[in-house]
């Protein structure tokens, strides 16, 4: 077995896995897909409504540049490397996979990490930060309620309840990384005064800038929080589990391009520690293709990812 890649947490005794799980409903299928399609479609019609009176090509293209940005400052530096430490790499590199997470707006580095790490340690279980499941019924209305505590409820109960004592202590004794969380102020600052100051010198006023950091600021955090929080919930909910796992992760392809990788939870779940989460053929994983990058440049060492035993050994094998 490759000692670099951590599979899931071992199974407690009195924890059953499901060697065959069965199917998500249609009606619940639709739901899901309903969650995922209509809110951008909704954007298109803003987009489309609003065109050369409230927003401008430059603004879209600002959009897209700083969503990937600091999309990917989640995805490889927050989640891949500082909670996972999937792999490793340069002092000035975390500096920047750091800075560019917390433009996301999603909380100071170390709380995003000691959540999630406790998301892990306790997946679906009572304690976990934002399971739909911990806590609530079978029944459609605490389904409902488990879905709106995993995507936005948990945000104003039991998110940054743990600061660090058991789950984040290599991040408190980091200095660069202590010093970046004092600043976090100043990155908030920055993900909505860039987009105003580039919006304000390509269209020559105020107004245009302003319009900037509407779309390229506050929509653009908008949008990525919700593909963040749809992690959370629709992929605790909806989807397949082709790999074992303690937990109800699963795997939603059609947030895969937005999220960049991310939601192929369920293979994440059964291999926390890898870089590549999309472990199938064909599962376009971005943040993986990043760091795959970075490793042929020599930028990323100690890449961690499973070999095909082991996640053949992981795999739902129908009886």
């Amino acid at each position: 077995m490759n000692p670099g890649v951590q599979p899931a947490p071992m199974i407690q005794p009195d924890v059953k896995i499901k060697t065959v799980r069965e199917r998500t409903s249609v009606p619940s299928q639709l739901a899901g897909i309903v969650a995922v399609v209509v809110p951008p479609l909704g954007l298109v019609a803003a987009v489309w409504l609003l065109w050369n009176r409230g927003v401008h090509p430059v603004d879209l293209l600002l959009l897209a540049g700083f969503y990937v940005a600091c999309g990917l400052g989640i995805t490889v530096g927050f989640h891949r490397l500082f909670t996972h430490k999937s792999f490793e790499t340069s002092a000035p590199l975390r500096a920047v996979w750091a800075i560019l997470g917390s433009m996301a707006m999603q909380g100071p580095l170390t709380q995003w990490v000691t959540d999630h790490r406790k998301h892990h340690a306790l997946s679906d279980r009572p304690g976990d930060p934002h399971s739909p499941h911990a806590g609530h019924g079978d029944s459609l209305a605490e389904h409902i309620l488990g879905l709106w505590h995993s995507h936005v409820g948990w945000l104003f109960s039991t998110k940054g309840l743990e600061r660090g004592v058991e789950y984040g202590r290599d991040l408190y004794d980091d200095r660069l990384v202590r010093a970046i969380d004092r600043l976090y102020l100043l990155w908030v600052a920055l993900t909505l005064g860039l987009p105003f100051l580039a919006g304000y010198l390509v269209g020559g006023s105020w107004q245009r800038g302003v319009e900037a950091m509407v779309w390229a600021g506050l929509v653009r955090i908008f949008l990525f929080q919700h593909v963040t929080f749809s992690i959370n919930s629709i992929c605790h909910f909806f989807g397949e589990q082709p790999f074992r796992t303690r937990d109800e992760s699963r795997n939603v392809w059609l947030l895969a391009i937005p999220s960049f990788g991310e939601s192929w939870h369920n293979g994440h779940h059964a291999f926390p520690a890898s870089a590549v989460h999309g472990l199938e053929p064909g599962q376009l994983d971005i943040s993986a293709l990043v760091i795959r990058a970075m490793e042929k440049l020599r930028l990323a060492t100690e890449v961690k990812r499973p070999d095909s035993e082991q996640i053949e050994r992981r795999r739902v094998v129908a009886e």
